[in-house]
Formats: structure tokens, C-alpha cells, sequence
């Protein structure tokens, strides 16, 4: 297996965070959110997504990363043209913070990149313009 980048732009990673006020106690520095990934295939051969690593940094600087196997239990097989979204959530002591990371990916062939994903904002509604 041999680690490359030259496929990463044939794969298109886009993230939609939200705040989850329901499940939330701001009271306790309990801030919950919600992040909705779509991972996008344009390229000509299946992939799969093998694992996953995450940066989470809150406003306090307190950095989380988060690293395994696939996400929310899968591991799933992206064929060309096609797109894989999930829903998963994490929970931070601060109003805003920020995600960033990365999906370790495996072509057909076996060879594997790290398609990286860029950095979002987690953040109560109004907080931030």
C-alpha cells in the first residue's frame, strides 16, 4: 500500500455544523453540536473510507483529536459519482470552537490518501457574523 495525494481532487468533503440548543446547558459550559459531512466520489474508481482523525479546538484553546476506524460505526464504499453523508456530534465547554481534519481513504488498486478536511466553525447562531 503506498500513501499518496494525487486522486485527493477527486474527492469533494463538505460540512454543515449546527447547534443543537436542545441538548445543550450553557449553564454548565456544556455546549452540544451537530455536523452533517458529505464525502463526494468525482472521481472513476470506488473508494473506501478506512479511518478518520479530527482536531476539535474550543475557544479556551483545549485541543481534542479523535482518531479511528471509519465513521459512525462504517466504513463505506464510495463508488464513482457517488456521495456517502452521515451525522455525528461533539460537544465542546465553549460557545465556538473549530473542527479540522482528515479521512484516510483506499482505492480499489490499494493505494491510499488522506483527504483532508478543511476547517469549520462551530459556533451558536448570532455569535459570530
Amino acid at each position: 500500500m503506498t500513501l499518496g495525494d494525487t486522486h485527493a481532487t477527486d474527492i469533494r468533503i463538505t460540512t454543515i455544523p449546527s447547534y443543537l440548543a436542545e441538548h445543550s446547558a450553557p449553564n454548565e459550559h456544556n455546549y452540544v453540536f451537530a455536523y452533517t459531512i458529505t464525502i463526494a466520489n468525482l472521481g472513476s474508481e470506488s473508494v473506501q473510507l478506512l479511518s478518520r482523525r479530527w482536531l476539535i479546538t474550543d475557544a479556551n484553546g483545549k485541543i481534542i483529536e479523535v482518531e479511528g476506524d471509519g465513521v459512525v460505526g462504517e466504513q463505506p464504499n464510495i463508488a464513482p459519482g457517488a456521495a456517502f453523508t452521515y451525522t455525528s456530534g461533539v460537544n465542546l465547554a465553549t460557545p465556538v470552537g473549530v473542527m479540522e481534519g482528515s479521512y484516510r481513504l483506499i482505492y480499489t488498486d490499494g493505494r491510499q490518501i488522506d483527504a483532508l478536511i478543511a476547517p469549520f466553525r462551530l459556533s451558536l447562531p448570532h455569535l459570530i457574523n
